[in-house]
């Protein structure tokens, strides 16, 4: 029996004027990830996200009025596979911040990992 595909999901919160810098930021991240065992990087630029009443991604990361919310997840083969790219990916020198500027409020970001339950 084969392993279950674990994800990495994340909310975060990036300047408008930033989206060409983030993105330089998430595809070298995404090499970083892709070296370490991750299968697939998606990044998905806000695009309907509206305010809630109760709950919603704008409220979850405090978006500012200059801001967008960033969805983003990257596939692994398992959890294990995860646990132990996440440790190469960490110790990786390309993620060192003198490499890898952050050009978002990483203190507002929202992230977890998953197990996959259906792939439609």
């Amino acid at each position: 029996m084969s392993e279950t595909p674990y994800i990495d999901g994340f909310v975060i919160p990036v300047r408008k004027a930033d989206k060409d810098a983030y993105l330089a930021m998430a595809k070298k991240a995404a090499a970083v990830w892709r070296d370490h065992g991750a299968l697939e990087v998606i990044e998905c630029w806000g695009d309907d996200v509206p305010d809630g009443k109760v709950t919603s991604f704008p409220m979850a990361v405090k978006l500012q009025p200059d801001e967008v919310v960033v969805f983003s997840w990257v596939t692994w083969p398992s959890k294990a596979a995860r646990d132990a790219g996440n440790e190469k990916v960490m110790a990786d020198p390309r993620m060192s911040p003198e490499k890898m500027e952050m050009v978002f409020d990483g203190k507002r970001l929202i992230f977890g990992g998953f197990t996959l339950l259906n792939r439609g």
